[in-house]
């Protein structure tokens, strides 16, 4: 019976270590509350970054429906026109290479003879990925002021459907950190 149970939570363990790792932070102003906002608008998106594909509009797209999905569920509203707060999101894509030091002890090959050979430790790049950092900014339109901040970050998966699990999983998160 211990067997089992320690075999179901070696699984456990083995299955959330390999998924996509979201972390989120969030700042709050003292005073803020959700329920005090009726409306939202978007601000237009600032993205930059070194790892950001010419086709990033649709993802930045994706960013907009979820939120706004997360604070329609929250009790607000999307409009046009002058809306209670404003939205403004940044987006930052970086293009990461994981590498690995080689080892004098390990790597190094047998090599016996009378010609001279050195061999040097150095980085062997192992895999390409990318990591991406989304900051929302929640504005009081009306006193135009700063009245919370959210970061959620991670390394970006390849698959778009992934992505879209990704960016509704690190949103819900992050939407959930704001005070109603």
């Amino acid at each position: 019976m211990k067997i089992h149970i320690l075999s179901y939570l070696l699984l456990f363990l083995l299955v959330a270590g390999c998924s996509p790792e979201i972390v989120v932070t969030s700042e709050p102003s003292p005073d803020f509350h959700l329920s005090g906002y009726q409306t939202f608008a978007f601000y237009d998106v600032e993205a930059s970054g070194s790892g950001l594909s010419e086709n990033y509009k649709p993802k930045i797209d994706l960013l907009k429906e979820e939120i706004a999905r997360q604070l329609q569920a929250r009790g607000l509203r999307q409009v046009a026109e002058n809306p209670d707060l404003l939205v403004n999101i940044g987006v930052v894509v970086e293009e990461e290479v994981q590498t690995r030091q080689t080892d004098f002890r390990t790597d190094a090959p047998i090599y016996i003879g009378q010609r001279h050979y050195t061999w040097e430790s150095k980085e062997v790049p192992v895999r390409h990925y990318k990591t991406g950092a989304v900051s929302v900014d929640l504005i009081n339109n009306s006193r135009n002021e700063l009245v919370w901040q959210g970061t959620a970050e991670g390394i970006l998966p390849d698959s778009d459907k992934k992505l879209r699990q990704q960016v509704q999983q690190g949103i819900e998160e992050l939407i959930s950190r704001v005070p109603q």
